[in-house]
């Protein structure tokens, strides 16, 4: 299959005008009438990625690479670096940030991880009915996504409300309604609100709460015109 072909049919599952100003999802390497042998799923652009995906393949991922703007390009320090690399094995990148948050992962996540009974769905949020103790969604949590430790606020007993973000959704933490607020990267000013508004909050991680991207995309994908492979990433934090 050409880029083209696999932009356009990406662009009918989660349409790229829909993600955020701020945001760079897209085509970032690459050429519409390149023609792709196989096509890696992964979270973000890795050495380990760049040095076992084959030449002319391309490389959709989450995060995109190339973010903010570069002024130059040095050979040795990150992202500089992976993009020499993609460049000299003529590897193409196409990025699915916020169009993917708001059309598929988010609700991936809430139903084939959590499972639970979402009840409304709007942008980057999953709302979710549940009933019981903190204790026990926590320990659910935890469970379904292979957490073996996890930061939370205990600020209410029973949680009968959810809502879910993945990734880093503390600036959405305002006047959702609910018993608990499920998302990563959780700042500690949003702990102290919570707390005082007696809104409880789980952090599930960047990592682990997205790490579901080529799971989720791989079923989108025409295998039977294109090899699809999901790297395993690895998480760049560890748990001492």
């Amino acid at each position: 299959m050409k880029l083209g072909e696999i932009y356009s049919l990406l662009n009918e599952i989660a349409p790229f005008e829909d993600a955020e100003s701020w945001d760079n999802s897209g085509i970032l390497l690459g050429e519409m009438g390149s023609e792709i042998g196989e096509v890696y799923l992964s979270l973000d652009v890795t050495s380990e990625l760049v040095e076992k995906a084959w030449p002319g393949s391309l490389l959709i991922v989450h995060h995109p690479l190339i973010f903010k703007g570069l002024k130059s390009l040095n050979p040795l320090i990150y992202p500089s670096n992976l993009i020499y690399q993609l460049i000299q094995k003529n590897i193409s990148v196409i990025a699915m940030h916020t169009n993917f948050d708001k059309h598929l992962l988010n609700k991936y996540v809430a139903r084939e991880i959590l499972g639970y009974e979402i009840y409304e769905s709007r942008e980057f949020l999953e709302f979710m009915r549940v009933d019981m103790s903190f204790y026990e969604l926590v320990s659910d949590i935890k469970a379904k996504f292979n957490m073996p430790i996890i930061r939370a606020v205990n600020a209410k007993a029973h949680i009968k409300t959810i809502a879910l973000c993945t990734g880093s959704g503390s600036e959405l933490n305002e006047n959702l309604g609910v018993d608990c607020f499920i998302t990563g990267d959780i700042k500690y000013h949003s702990a102290i609100q919570n707390l005082e508004n007696k809104v409880c909050l789980i952090d599930i991680n960047h990592f682990e709460s997205e790490r579901y991207f080529g799971a989720c995309l791989a079923p989108h994908l025409p295998k039977d015109k294109i090899k699809v492979i999901i790297n395993e990433q690895k998480n760049p934090f560890k748990y001492y």
